[in-house]
């Protein structure tokens, strides 16, 4: 579960009529004309994240996004004992996947070095209960006089656009401690917690005592979802992940089913020292 869909055969950002890029995305982002004079962005930052993002050395250049409508299908197996649905498991990294590749794709037609921001979302649609939108979006950004440390670039070692779902205060804090995003990585693991026999169930019943069935099948579920994440950011050779969030979450499989999505923000050192600003004292004149 670790290729990025939407890449060229170079290993970088795919052209975006073939990561499935619409027209109508490709005429929005040729009216923004990045670098030109005259020319305006978009963005979904807010004001205070879009100073910090320009005062780290970055210019927005636009809102990007990509979406991928998927069937989720169901995968049959022995409800009676704990384990990972492994097809659900793929279909929900897949789908993100392909989001994430139009995003980075028009991030890539923008001529972006990287995209903040990011957001992932995903939202059950009317057409049928096993239909979903996989939606990413964040704004693309353009080096303007940051230093990208020794490699020389900030696209990272596929040679994509960084991606980050750092805030913009987050993202300014970063760069000014000496470390760059490389990519946001992730985890997924759709895992089924057994039901209790019967027999189980009444015995517990009055008592305080650990459920140690459903601790280990959440405990492995976790470990998957997060081991999966950690594969991802080794094979962009970073030191470290930063912000990582472990959601949780049944959408509409029922009580016993639910997925595990293990997501950080990937980074890497852009020198060796990593000194941070100390923070400045500020004396309200407010009555």
């Amino acid at each position: 579960m670790t290729d990025r869909t939407g890449q060229g055969p170079d290993g970088g950002a795919a052209r975006p009529a073939a990561a499935g890029v619409p027209e109508d995305a490709m005429r929005r982002l040729a009216q923004l004309r990045p670098g030109e004079k005259g020319s305006l962005f978009t963005s979904d930052l807010t004001v205070n994240e879009f100073l910090l993002v320009r005062e780290a050395g970055f210019r927005p250049l636009g809102l990007v996004l990509g979406s991928s409508v998927y069937h989720v299908g169901i995968q049959l197996g022995r409800w009676s004992k704990n384990q990972e649905l492994t097809k659900l498991s793929q279909a929900m990294y897949h789908a993100r996947e392909l989001a994430m590749g139009r995003m980075e794709a028009e991030a890539g037609a923008l001529g972006a070095d990287g995209v903040v921001g990011v957001r992932l979302d995903i939202e059950f649609k009317e057409f049928g209960s096993d239909i979903a939108e996989f939606i990413a979006v964040g704004t693309a950004v353009k080096a303007d006089g940051a230093d990208p440390g020794p490699t020389g670039t900030w696209l990272n070692n596929k040679g994509k656009p960084f991606t980050s779902d750092l805030s913009g205060q987050d993202f300014w804090t970063l760069i000014r401690a000496g470390y760059a995003p490389l990519d946001l990585v992730m985890g997924s693991c759709v895992y089924h917690v057994a039901h209790q026999r019967i027999a189980q169930a009444l015995g517990n019943t009055g008592r305080n005592v650990e459920i140690e069935q459903f601790t280990q099948a959440l405990y492995d579920a976790r470990e998957l979802a997060m081991s999966r994440m950690q594969a991802e950011a080794q094979a962009l050779e970073a030191e470290g992940i930063v912000a990582v969030q472990l959601r949780q979450h049944s959408h509409t499989w029922g009580s016993h089913t639910t997925e595990f999505l293990a997501i950080g923000t990937a980074v890497r050192p852009l020198r060796d020292d990593h000194v941070i600003d100390r923070p400045t004292m500020v004396l309200s004149l407010d009555a």
